[in-house]
C-alpha cells in the first residue's frame, strides 16, 4: 500500500487502494456506544405482580390392581370375577377419561394363556396403559 512513490511517471496516477483505518475505527466506535447504550434500553417499570396458577388440576389416572393366580383365577382389586366380567369392567374402564392403568401381577407359574386373554381384553376396551408388576430378585 504505497500512497507515495519517488517515480514520477506513476506520482500522478490516483490511489486506488482503499484506506480500511479509519472505517475500523468508526466501527470500533460505533460498537463501545451500541455497548454502552444498550442497557440504558431496557427499563422497565418495577412491579409486584399478583400470584395466580393457571394449571390445570388434573386427577391422578385410577390404578386398577388385576391378578391371576397360579390356578388361572381372575382378581379385580383383589375380588375374584370371571373372564366375561373382566372384560366388561375393562370396557366400562376404558370408557373413562382419563383412562386407569393396569396393573397386572401373574404368577410365575400360570399357563400364558390367562395372561394372553387378559391382555387382549384390555386391549379391546381400549386400554394402553398395562404394566406387569414383578418382586425384585434378592442378592
Amino acid at each position: 500500500m504505497a500512497f507515495a512513490s519517488f517515480d514520477r511517471k506513476s506520482s500522478s496516477a490516483p490511489v486506488s487502494d482503499i484506506n480500511m483505518v479509519p472505517l475500523i475505527d468508526v466501527m470500533l466506535v460505533l460498537l463501545v456506544i451500541f455497548i454502552v447504550t444498550a442497557p440504558l434500553l431496557t427499563h422497565a417499570v418495577k412491579l409486584d405482580l399478583p400470584k395466580a396458577s393457571s394449571a390445570v388440576n388434573q386427577a391422578p389416572p385410577q390404578k386398577i390392581e388385576f391378578a391371576i393366580d397360579a390356578t388361572g383365577q381372575l382378581f379385580w382389586n383383589g375380588e375374584p370375577v370371571s373372564r366375561e366380567d373382566a372384560a366388561a369392567r375393562f370396557v366400562a374402564e376404558g370408557a373413562k377419561d382419563p383412562q386407569p392403568e393396569v396393573h397386572l401381577r401373574a404368577d410365575q407359574s400360570v399357563a400364558y394363556r390367562f395372561v394372553a386373554e387378559t391382555l387382549a381384553d384390555a386391549s379391546k376396551a381400549g386400554l394402553s396403559k398395562v404394566g406387569f408388576v414383578s418382586t425384585p430378585e434378592t442378592p
